[in-house]
């Protein structure tokens, strides 16, 4: 346990890819902690306690102290806990990784989504144009095995959505947005990342995530 580190419990759902970032984020800080699972269906009285504007997971818990929204949470852990470093430590790289992974859930994560389940074929291919376009400028800002150098760092822990999550959606759609020949360099990046022993540990079993969205895509289709 790291050293005075007081009490920590986390609120939300194992499949969630936000919720994922802060176990990475608890995991390479060693910090030991309690994962409270959440049911989105019928939220708990202590997720509306303690996000009640959201409702939403992750939240993570210090001292009685709620912090919610993952990119924030995984800041929070970096300032209250010491040792394992995850943003750099100069200014203007703390700020690049802030901007690159803000820039993951409003444009990438975002078109993905459009992308993957959206019904009309329209705004479907506008879905992945801009993926592709968005994947790119990560593309040409990958300079290391990881965005974070040789370690994991920030960035890295916000794009593990892109790493695991977006092959998923693509064996459930058929859709080929992300691939080795298109994003060699970001494809080598995936790999490295989800083999690292913590994130290899932290991330959700595959089978049960492939079955979820794959429920939800013929949800989709059925009630077109």
């Amino acid at each position: 346990m790291a050293e005075n580190q007081g009490e920590v419990k986390l609120l939300g759902v194992r499949g969630s890819p936000f919720v994922c970032r802060v176990v990475i984020a608890l995991k390479l800080k060693g910090i030991e902690y309690e994962f409270i699972e959440e049911n989105l269906g019928n939220k708990s009285d202590l997720l509306l306690k303690y996000n009640p504007i959201h409702k939403k997971v992750p939240v993570l818990v210090h001292n009685e102290k709620p912090v919610s929204e993952s990119l924030i949470i995984v800041e929070y852990i970096e300032e209250a806990f010491k040792g394992n470093p995850i943003l750099p430590t100069e200014p203007y790289q703390r700020a690049l990784a802030r901007f690159w992974s803000k820039f993951i859930d409003d444009k990438v994560f975002a078109a993905v989504r459009k992308a993957v389940f959206t019904l009309d074929e329209v705004e479907r291919e506008k879905g992945v144009e801009e993926s592709l376009e968005a994947l790119q400028f990560l593309e040409n800002e990958l300079k290391s095995k990881f965005f974070g150098g040789d370690e994991i760092g920030f960035l890295d822990i916000a794009a593990t959505i892109i790493a695991y999550w977006v092959p998923i959606f693509q064996e459930v759609t058929g859709l080929q947005i992300f691939t080795s020949d298109k994003f060699p360099k970001l494809y080598n990046w995936s790999q490295e990342l989800i083999n690292h022993p913590i994130i290899k540990e932290s991330l959700p079993p595959r089978e049960p995530l492939l079955a979820f969205f794959k429920g939800r895509i013929e949800a989709l289709s059925a009630s077109k």
